[in-house]
């Protein structure tokens, strides 16, 4: 029979048993818990947690079918209680007459908000429903903990690239569902062409396989075999894995910053060079270089801020492409930076400080003057002005309020210019009153 070519490729060959699943073998595996219960139809609520195109709605399937349960699929997008509470009673119905449970499964479940997550928990109490969610984002975050501690997370995998070339090489050859009826063959190198611009994602490897196809067949003269030249057209544009508000902008820009940190500039670079592929802004990288000046250089090397403020304005003056090359000159400057968070975590315990010892007050000598009133009350009185000492500098004078310990919340690190304000403080306190 050949296939149904309105649908698309990718939901024609969807894996009808584990066999047919490809990836995932860290779940999938024989022994693996998660293949043990699928295999021995033991149901239990789940979340599976992956990137796009990983087989988070085909193990949800094939679960279900494994289990010979009922399947209800909804979309967090589009569905709302009133659906919830029509699958319940489906799910109700399904148990009393037939005898068989009910797998509900919700894509994108990170987009129920707090109350229509809730409204599951009493049905999965009872058994009426087994319960499996797909997202991408972290469960962590964005689903309630409620009904997270009545579910086991799964975290699908990126496919590799090997894996996805069987994915396309199998739709190539395959008469009932896939592209095997129109004899197209494939270049090895138009398909791993293929593999790498998909990403991890299955779904975009069938897409881009199936535009290159119909490519193939529209060409003039129509040609039998899917070549380099034609992979590159439908890969052209695509970009790398990257969502601006999930986990994977999180990741990357914590990859960057740490790379920073941890004095590696190539690294830095290549996490720069992946979040600007992939669509982020580059002026939200411009201030996070800033923070990193200030929370990881420091004083250590002061020059750092000033350049990471340069290379902020460069871009909004210049735009893209040149403005993203002064926010990698900034990058690297820093990686290559002596670090200090010394005044970052001195900041922390004063913040601290300010909440435990509450409001205290002004010390009198560190009070200004302006009206005979207030010196007449003692504001002023016995302050010593540090430029009329030796050194500008009045030994012995106390600076924090009177009911405060002493605190030494800076203290300098021995790298880069803080050497020398830490060898200077050590000298100053040290003289004598």
């Amino acid at each position: 029979m050949p296939p149904d070519t309105a649908r698309p490729l990718a939901d024609r060959m969807r894996p009808r048993s584990l066999e047919d699943v490809v990836g995932q073998e860290h779940l999938l595996r024989p022994g693996k818990p998660l293949r043990q219960a699928i295999e021995s139809g033991r149901l239990h609520s789940m979340i599976l947690w992956g990137p796009p195109g990983t087989g988070k709605t085909t193990l949800a399937r094939l679960i279900a079918r494994r289990s010979q349960a009922q399947f209800i699929a909804l979309s967090a997008v589009m569905a709302g209680v009133k659906d919830i509470r029509a699958a319940v009673e489906s799910a109700r119905a399904e148990r009393d007459h037939n005898g068989r449970p009910t797998v509900l499964f919700l894509d994108e479940v990170h987009r129920f908000n707090k109350a229509q997550q809730d409204t599951f928990l009493p049905y999965l109490e009872d058994g009426t429903l087994t319960f499996i969610g797909a997202t991408t984002e972290n469960p962590s975050f964005e689903v309630v903990s409620a009904l997270l501690s009545r579910a086991r997370v799964y975290v699908l995998k990126p496919l590799e690239e090997a894996a996805l070339v069987r994915l396309l090489r199998s739709a190539l050859a395959d008469g009932e569902r896939g592209l095997g009826a129109l004899g197209l063959e494939a270049e090895p190198a138009a398909l791993e062409l293929i593999a790498r611009a998909a990403d991890g994602d299955g779904r975009r490897a069938l897409n881009m396989l199936e535009l290159a196809a119909s490519l193939t067949e529209a060409s003039a003269p129509p040609q039998s075999r899917i070549t380099l030249e034609s992979a590159q057209e439908v890969a052209s544009g695509t970009r790398r894995r990257f969502d601006k508000g999930g986990d994977e902008f999180y990741d990357q820009i914590s990859a960057l910053h740490k790379s920073v940190r941890g004095t590696d500039p190539d690294a830095a670079l290549y996490w720069l060079g992946r979040m600007l592929d992939g669509g982020c802004d580059p002026l939200y990288v411009a201030r996070r270089v800033v923070r990193m000046a200030i929370e990881d250089v420091g004083l250590a090397d002061p020059r750092a801020f000033a350049l990471a403020l340069d290379a902020w304005e460069a871009y909004d003056r210049l735009g893209s492409p040149e403005g993203e090359l002064a926010i990698a000159n900034a990058i690297v400057y820093l990686a290559c930076a002596p670090k200090s968070n010394a005044v970052y975590v001195g900041f922390g315990e004063v913040q601290a400080d300010v909440e435990r010892f509450g409001t205290l007050e002004v010390p009198l000598r560190l009070r200004n003057a302006p009206t005979r009133l207030m010196k007449n009350l003692g504001y002023g009185h016995g302050y010593r002005y540090a430029h009329d000492e030796p050194e500008a500098f009045a030994a012995g004078e106390r600076y924090l309020p009177d009911g405060m310990p002493d605190r030494r919340y800076y203290r300098p690190v021995p790298r880069g210019l803080e050497i020398k304000i830490g060898e200077a403080l050590a000298k100053l306190r040290n003289t004598k009153p």
